[in-house]
């Protein structure tokens, strides 16, 4: 068994999440009782006891999401004694790519609870001073949506894709009249569906380009320490040359694609055929099932997700 851990992001979040491991699990309970000490609102409150379209918002679902995720590492870490020697990579998609950090210990919860916090901060920031959109585009190919965004683009109202999530989903980003006519045309291009994201801005494009100076800034005072397991970067869909900053990638990635597919093959290239969906939701085993059918991978972030699969995680 080659295994290879996976984080959600954005849109992973709902209500209740975490709050059944907060309860059985002395170890994740921590978790959130440090977040909320150093957050400046009760994060666990709005997570379990908040409403939906309050953790919708980005400058919440992304702390949440990342508490969650690393609430679940450490419920592996007390029920196994598991440190992980037997992981081999890792990835997150987008704000996942921080959670993974923290579980390869690159830097600490404490440093990525604040990193996080910021960047939501500074991307809340951006939509606001710019309307942005994206949209979901269901059956066409990486070259054909590409294409789409460069024929629906000007210099003022441009998109491009934002995720490209797995064979025949792909999320386009931009300006709002720019994704509204990509949709359009991808349906005319014989796309089966075209459905445009309740999300507050227009994350992974150029919309974003505001939020990288304060946050370049931010990701500079940071050291980094050197991960326990190789992390693949959304921003190149590898394990990154060791030349090229952690600071750098966290930050461009906020106007670059994220490369999900890619990254999860170029896993699968290297070995990887068991897979670990650590925190909210099973997202990432849903495009894992469209990407890497031949590969195992199993969704905790709930008790009962441990229960159902306590003699798999044994053997690890």
């Amino acid at each position: 068994m080659s295994l290879g851990l996976l984080f959600p992001g954005q849109g992973s979040q709902y209500i209740g999440m975490g709050q059944g491991l907060a309860i059985e699990h002395i170890s994740a309970k921590r978790v959130f009782q440090e977040a909320d000490d150093l957050m400046d609102f009760k994060l666990s409150e709005l997570m379990w006891n908040g409403s939906e379209s309050e953790l919708q918002l980005t400058k919440y679902a992304q702390p949440a999401i990342l508490v969650h995720s690393v609430a679940t590492v450490r419920v592996m870490q007390e029920l196994f004694d598991c440190s992980f020697e037997n992981c081999k990579m890792c990835a997150g998609h987008s704000l996942g790519e921080f959670s993974a950090h923290v579980a390869a210990e690159t830097f600490s919860f404490s440093e990525a609870i604040r990193t996080v916090q910021l960047r939501a901060d500074l991307m809340h920031d951006a939509c606001l001073q710019q309307e942005g959109a994206m949209a979901a585009i269901i059956g066409l190919d990486d070259v054909e949506i590409m294409s789409i965004c460069k024929s629906t683009s000007s210099a003022q109202n441009r998109c491009a894709p934002a995720n490209f999530n797995s064979p025949g989903q792909t999320v386009i980003s931009g300006n709002v009249e720019s994704v509204q006519a990509a949709m359009v045309l991808a349906l005319q291009s014989g796309a089966k569906r075209a459905v445009e994201l309740q999300v507050s801005g227009a994350f992974h494009s150029h919309l974003m380009e505001s939020a990288t100076e304060t946050f370049t800034e931010w990701m500079s005072g940071i050291s980094f320490s050197h991960s326990k397991f190789p992390i693949v970067s959304n921003v190149t869909g590898t394990i990154p040359e060791a030349s090229v900053g952690v600071g750098d990638l966290l930050v461009r990635q906020l106007t670059s694609p994220v490369l999900w597919a890619p990254s999860i093959r170029y896993m699968v290239e290297k070995g990887i055929n068991t897979f670990l969906e650590l925190g909210p939701g099973s997202v990432l085993r849903g495009l894992n099932r469209r990407i890497a059918r031949d590969t195992v991978c199993k969704s905790l972030g709930d008790p009962e997700d441990f229960e159902s699969i306590e003699g798999f995680l044994q053997h690890l």
